[in-house]
């Protein structure tokens, strides 16, 4: 498979899961609301609180988890590969200069953030930039600046929107069936209404759990796909799967990660693996798993780019 085929196939695997995922918000929240006796209207209120405190936090995004993660603005001196493969990049991918934030963790990551290119920005700790070689440093590099170009922060910001969204609206559901209202449509209802009551409980107590394993599906295949692209700018797969070989390697959890950042990471900061196991084992992961992407990656050569 060709480095192009291999982004399309993602773009469209991407594009089916986030249909899905906002059939299902819909749908969730239409059945929630009908079942417990509310109307559209208050389905409506319920987005427009959860949308204006979103925006809010989706506008200034970058300099919350700047913030949260403790990141420094890097060094040309200090951390000049990193500034110079950066430079290289987004000069011949005609590209905004993201700006370089740097994380004083031995541990090895990287991560990308910004509402849409003009306002990109790479972090990486210092442990990623002393101990990759400078053409692993660029392929991580690629990789983040990927994710940028192909807004996958914004998708992600947007996808994080909706899982707060209906967690909050299924949790606003179950305190508020308490009071037993119920719209004058719907009384008399018989076998039917308990039906509906019913289902509408167990979308509220199972759609927050469905939705963030959407939001995780998506947040894996969005991986695969700023692999694809990175390589696509760099044209050195091996730069990209050595550096993820050694980041898989690094046992050190990065302290400056929680669960509400993890999925920005080209790898997972906490290094905890879910009790989950067979088939469900993946479903709970914010990264597709290493060795996969690896493979993904060795299986392209550099004829696959000259190839469109």
């Amino acid at each position: 498979m060709t480095h192009y085929s291999l982004v399309q196939q993602n773009k469209r695997r991407s594009v089916v899961i986030i249909a899905a995922f906002i059939a299902f918000i819909s749908g969730a929240a239409y059945i929630m609301a009908r079942s417990f006796g509310y109307g559209l209207d208050f389905v409506g209120m319920a987005l427009i609180f959860s949308g204006v405190m979103s925006f809010a936090s989706y506008w200034w995004s970058d300099k919350i988890i700047l913030t949260m993660s403790g990141a420094k603005p890097a060094s040309r001196s200090k951390h000049f590969d990193f500034f110079t493969v950066t430079e290289n990049i987004v000069t011949g991918q005609r590209m905004p200069m993201p700006k370089l934030f740097v994380i004083e963790d031995s541990a090895m990551n990287a991560f990308a953030t910004g509402r849409d290119p003009k306002h990109g920005v790479v972090v990486a700790t210092t442990g990623l930039l002393n101990r990759l070689s400078r053409s692993e440093v660029e392929g991580v590099v690629a990789h983040e600046l990927s994710h940028i170009r192909n807004y996958d922060i914004r998708l992600m910001s947007i996808v994080t929107i909706l899982v707060g969204f209906i967690a909050l609206l299924a949790d606003w559901m179950l305190r508020m069936s308490y009071f037993g209202r119920r719209d004058r449509d719907n009384k008399g209802g018989g076998q039917l209404q308990a039906i509906l009551i019913f289902t509408g409980l167990a979308l509220a107590l199972l759609s927050p759990i469905i939705a963030n394993l959407i939001k995780l599906a998506i947040s894996r295949r969005r991986e695969f796909l700023a692999d694809a692209s990175g390589v696509g700018m760099t044209r050195n797969p091996e730069g990209l799967a050595s550096a993820l070989e050694k980041i898989s390697t690094d046992r050190e959890p990065l302290e400056a990660a929680n669960k509400a950042t993890a999925h920005l990471y080209i790898a997972n900061p906490l290094k905890n693996v879910h009790s989950a196991v067979g088939m469900f084992a993946g479903l709970f992961q914010t990264h597709p798993p290493v060795e996969e992407r690896i493979r993904a990656l060795r299986a392209l050569t550099r004829e696959d780019f000259d190839n469109k």
